[in-house]
């Protein structure tokens, strides 16, 4: 029972962590952009894309695959061959990391060929900051890997606390380092926007470093205890390091592939959306410009309505294993149904509001100068968090029921036909061209993991249709009043000045979430999607 109440508690404190962290990761953007303009977030963009893929990598889910390793071999009394892979996990995550810093610091200048052919030597970023930037952001990668491998190690014992204060505090640094960089080169020293983003993305390395030294203070209080306990261990595998890599890959690529979803599929537009736009008659400049709207800007408030739902979605996973593990049909597909029904009842009026007040919501946070192509690339982008919700759920749902082969199976589907149809979507229609390339991709995607699920479970989804349907009339009947209402907000206040835009937004967004609150209360919908976890939710009978 003290174990059991041990692992909700860090599990609890690392989804707190995890929280805090993403929430500056979101609110950081908007100074930052208001620092280098849309152009300058393409530019961050660019170096920080290729960072992040090959990050993943030379770390391949590291943490978690070891946390599971070592949390297998210590339930079983072995407490030497965790260890083991710790010691050995050390130096390979030292040389791949080294790798991968190298691949990417030597082939800065292919990659940002591939990114900008043509730079424009009037406006737009020049190839030079391209390959700046990217070899700043490289340095991190000396970091990360080994950074990754003590979290997951420190998670075997089911000690979240080492990766919560460590992730933390590299945020932070991070971010002050990057927003306190930005203004002195920029207007202190009054320097260039491309030396300005290329110091930003470098606080990724020392972020790391503060965070690397939080975690070595952890194992130089703990080291004693760590070490007592592999002595007094009673059992040893006498696992061979090929055999203990060939297990610890098994668990590793599931959680690194799908993890990696949404930046590999900004990753096929990394390399294809300037050069269509520019194609289509577009000058490098304004190319750029919807490029860090699209890849930036929208992208960081999509993912606002995303965030809650799919987190609180992913507790059910563990109570799914359990489930499918026992046999037991109908409670695993109870918690499946509960799991999608958050989802939707979070993502789809969140989106819905989004897309309606998206002009007041890009010119509140991000300024009015880019407000009209902002706020249309995210009226017609802000649907896709239902998208990346479902996906990610769904993904979780397969690794949960051992079937992890078929999330890949269907990122891969979904990859392909982006890739397919990219280029000559955005080369139609634009910055709205790469929009509609993701819900197609993604929706392939999507339908392949349910295709897995129902094949593998035999999961049925006719409740799930009828509680959709009810929400999206329920979010409808919201999008009525909230259009009425901002509607009139602009023809009160006018839509001149960033104020007036405030304004909107606060009056819209208040109509919209007191009125499907109200009219999710009142039928009991709120109660019986969310009342286990909220019970002032439920209606009384």
């Amino acid at each position: 029972m003290a174990e059991d109440n041990k692992l909700i508690r860090g599990t609890m404190i690392l989804t707190l962590a995890t929280f805090i962290s993403k929430t500056l990761g979101l609110v950081y953007i908007f100074p930052f952009t208001a620092l280098v303009g849309q152009q300058g977030l393409a530019l961050y963009t660019y170096g920080y894309l290729p960072y992040t893929v090959l990050l993943s990598m030379a770390t391949m889910g590291v943490p978690m695959a070891v946390s599971k390793f070592v949390s297998k071999y210590q339930a079983l009394g072995d407490y030497r061959t965790g260890y083991r892979l710790f010691r050995s996990g050390l130096l390979i995550m030292s040389v791949t990391g080294f790798i991968a810093f190298l691949l990417l610091f030597l082939f800065a200048p292919v990659i940002a060929g591939w990114i900008i052919s043509n730079p424009d030597e009037l406006e737009g970023n020049q190839m030079s900051d391209v390959v700046f930037t990217i070899r700043m952001v490289s340095t991190a990668l000396l970091v990360i890997p080994v950074m990754s491998i003590i979290r997951g190690y420190f998670q075997g014992f089911q000690s979240m606390g080492p990766t919560a204060v460590s992730q933390v505090i590299e945020q932070i640094i991070r971010i002050m380092f990057i927003l306190v960089m930005t203004f002195f080169i920029l207007h202190i020293l009054e320097g260039t926007l491309g030396t300005a983003v290329g110091f930003a993305v470098f606080g990724a390395f020392i972020g790391g470093i503060a965070s690397l030294f939080v975690l070595l203070a952890f194992w130089r209080k703990r080291r004693s205890h760590i070490h007592a306990e592999i002595a007094n261990g009673t059992v040893d595998h006498e696992l061979k390091l090929p055999a203990m890599y060939k297990e610890l890959v098994l668990y590793a690529i599931p959680f690194s592939i799908v993890g990696l979803a949404i930046p590999l599929f900004q990753f096929i537009d990394l390399f294809s959306f300037n050069d269509a736009m520019i194609a289509s008659g577009a000058t490098q400049g304004e190319a750029e410009t919807a490029y860090g709207i699209f890849a930036q800007s929208a992208h960081k408030l999509i993912l606002i309505p995303m965030a809650l739902a799919t987190a609180m979605s992913i507790n059910l996973i563990p109570s799914i294993t359990n489930a499918y593990t026992e046999g037991n049909e109908d409670k695993l597909h109870a918690q499946m149904r509960q799991a999608f029904q958050i989802i939707l009842f979070l993502t789809v009026p969140a989106v819905v509001g989004l897309s309606l007040l998206s002009y007041p919501a890009f010119g509140t946070l991000f300024g009015l100068e880019d407000v009209a192509l902002g706020g249309e690339i995210l009226r017609h982008y802000a649907p896709i968090a239902i998208f990346f919700a479902i996906f990610s759920v769904t993904a979780a749902m397969l690794q949960g029921l051992q079937r992890q082969k078929y999330a890949v199976i269907a990122l891969i589907a979904g990859l392909l036909v982006k890739l397919i149809i990219n280029y000559g979507m955005i080369y139609v229609f634009g910055p709205l061209g790469g929009v509609y390339a993701t819900y197609i991709g993604y929706g392939v995607a999507i339908a392949v993991a349910i295709w897995a699920i129902r094949k593998f479970t035999g999961f049925e989804f006719g409740l799930l249709v009828r509680r959709g349907l009810l929400i999206t009339g329920f979010s409808f009947a919201m999008a009525i009043a909230v259009w009425i209402v901002s509607s009139g907000a602009v023809e009160f206040f006018g839509l001149t000045a960033w104020t007036d835009y405030l304004l909107v937004l606060i009056f819209g967004v208040l109509t919209g979430a007191l009125l499907y609150l109200l009219l999710t209360f009142r039928t009991g919908l709120a109660g019986k999607v969310l009342g286990n976890r909220f019970s002032f939710l439920k209606k009384d009978e």
